[in-house]
This record gives C-alpha cells, sequence and structure tokens, in this order.
C-alpha cells in the first residue's frame, strides 16, 4: 500500500523488509553467527619439565623456602605477599617476578588458592627403599589417586614423624601442585620413596623384618591391640575399594580402627591420622611391656600426642 503524504501515518503503510539471504517470506531468518562475541581461547599454558614442583600458596611456598635441599627455577609473587614475606623474615632464594593475582590465577587451576605466591622449583629426589628409616613408622599407598588425599595424608606424616611415604609410579598423584598445596609444606619434610610394584617393595621390606600392617575396616583386629615393634610399615588402600587382593595377602596383620557411631568408614586421609596416632600407641605400649622406655620426640610428633591433631579443618583431641 502506498503511503499517501496528505494522511497521518498508519503502521499498515510500512513497506516489508526484503527477506535475509537463505530464508523465504514468512521463515524466521537464517542462523545469526555471533563468534566475534564468543570468549576468546585462552592461551595454552606453558609445559613445564617433568622434574618441576609447583608450589603455590604462603605456607607451602615458606616451608619450601627453608628447606636447603630446594633449588628453585621461577618465583612468581605480588607485591602483597613479597611484604608478608619480608615482615616474617623469609628471604626469597631469587628475583620475583611481581605482578598482580589474576596473573598467578592463569598459570593455576581456576579453583586454586594461591595467596599471591607462585614457585617452580626442581622436584626433591625419591628416597631408594632400602634408605627407609627402621626407627621410625613408614606409610605406603596402595592406588591412592586422590592428590587432596595424599597431601593430607603426607600433613598427618609430618606431624607424627613419619620415616617415609611409600607411593608407587603409576596410580599415584603427581608429587606437585594440589597435592603440595593439600600437604601444607609436608613435602619439606617426609621423604618419599617411589617403586614400580608395591607387592615386590613390600615383600622386600617383609624380607628386611618390617612387618606390614594393611588397615582394612573389616578386619577381626583392632589396630590399637595388635602387639607391635618397629620396623613397621602402615599401608592405606584406595578410598572405596581399600587394600588389593595382592596387598592384602602380604600384610602381616589387617587390623580395623575402633569407630562407635553408626559409620563404620572414614576418608583415607582421616584414617591415615588416626591409624598413626593408634600404630604409635601400640609401639609405646609394647615397649612399656618390655621394661624399654619409649624414645622421647621433642618435635612434631611430641607435640601431636600431647595437643591432638587437626583432621579435615576440625580439631580432633585424642587422649
Amino acid at each position: 500500500m502506498a503511503h499517501d503524504s496528505k494522511r497521518p501515518y498508519h503502521p499498515l503503510d510500512r513497506q516489508p523488509k526484503p527477506a535475509r539471504e537463505g530464508s523465504r517470506m514468512g521463515e524466521k531468518p537464517a542462523f545469526k553467527d555471533k563468534s566475534r562475541f564468543a570468549p576468546k581461547p585462552k592461551a595454552p599454558k606453558p609445559r613445564l619439565p617433568d622434574d618441576t614442583d609447583v608450589l603455590y600458596g604462603m605456607h607451602s611456598v615458606k616451608e619450601a623456602f627453608a628447606n636447603p635441599r630446594r633449588r628453585f627455577r621461577r618465583i612468581v609473587a605480588t607485591e602483597n605477599a613479597v611484604q608478608r614475606l619480608t615482615e616474617d623474615g623469609v628471604n626469597l632464594p631469587l628475583a620475583p617476578e611481581l605482578v598482580k593475582p589474576e596473573a598467578i590465577g592463569r598459570l593455576l587451576t581456576p579453583d586454586a588458592v594461591h595467596q599471591g605466591l607462585y614457585v617452580e622449583a626442581e622436584r626433591l629426589p625419591l628416597l631408594p627403599l632400602g634408605k627407609l628409616p627402621r626407627d621410625r613408622i613408614i606409610l605406603a599407598l596402595d592406588q591412592v589417586t586422590d592428590p587432596h588425599n595424599v597431601g593430607a595424608i603426607l600433613r598427618s606424616a609430618a606431624a607424627f614423624d613419619v620415616g617415609g611415604v611409600i607411593v608407587t609410579h603409576r596410580h599415584s598423584p603427581e608429587i606437585t601442585g594440589v597435592l603440595a598445596k593439600a600437604a601444607s609444606g609436608a613435602l619439606e619434610h617426609v621423604p618419599m620413596a617411589g617403586v614400580q610394584n608395591l607387592a615386590r617393595a613390600l615383600t622386600t621390606l617383609k624380607d628386611e623384618g618390617f612387618a606390614v600392617i594393611g588397615l582394612d575396616s573389616e578386619a577381626p583386629e583392632k589396630m590399637g591391640d595388635l602387639p607391635l615393634k618397629l620396623p613397621i610399615v602402615l599401608v592405606l588402600g584406595a578410598e572405596g575399594r581399600g587394600l588389593r587382593p595382592s596387598t592384602r595377602e602380604l600384610c602381616s596383620h589387617l587390623a580395623r580402627l575402633e569407630l562407635p557411631g553408626a559409620i563404620k568408614s572414614l576418608n583415607v586421609s582421616n584414617a591415615a591420622a588416626i591409624s598413626l596416632y593408634a600404630v604409635q600407641q601400640a609401639i609405646t605400649r609394647m615397649l612399656k611391656q618390655e621394661g624399654s622406655a619409649p624414645a622421647s620426640r621433642s618435635g612434631a610428633l611430641g607435640e601431636a600426642m600431647r595437643m591432638g591433631i587437626r583432621i579435615a579443618g576440625s580439631p580432633l583431641y585424642l587422649p
């Protein structure tokens, strides 16, 4: 309909717009390309050498700086983090790259709590199996793969002065990043021993006189009732599946934790902390029965025994 300039405007006077290319009259227009509004892909993170440990977070990094065996390659920090380290009397082994917090965030996973500190360091060497001490408890992890759990186990191991933690080269998390953050500095205090085959390693230790104690929630014996003497290897299985049959067969004893509540199983990191306490108490009891005075420990173990331990963020005081 033609528009008469002498009468007021009317909606019917509008001329239809030409159809978009690829569509017919009365149909919805073809797909509109919105790719220019999509977020730009992030640049891939540079691959680090295999022998690099990534450490982040104030406590983990401070413990690493205090470890004379550490060799550092890169320090990235915010001005606030450097100021805090300076106030705490920490000497930086390298000149840091000063950046904003979001620059460190781009180097890590989105949920990483870095507190303004990111460090790349040479990986600490693994301890040979034959170098594990005989006068302290040894932990062995049977395919415990969650890095948060392994980190928390290492933290408890450091509190109880464990002599070393055995892990397999396969079916174990990388000893870096998330694991190091969960360990909260324990990587600097607890030696790690890497083995190809856990069953073969446990057999070797048994031949050398170690008692191999497996934690099993359905075992007939209680952990605290075992007649235990050093040297001891305490073996922990993966959460849910527990110890593998081949590992169970090699254990001198299978023992459970006495849990009076409705739930009879714990997260493996919590179970590790309680088991270490129970084993230490059993060793002390045997020494007293034999008339030997237990060796006093003035360090982390003694403090943990006197003051209790912290599990999963909540204080758990053990008698």
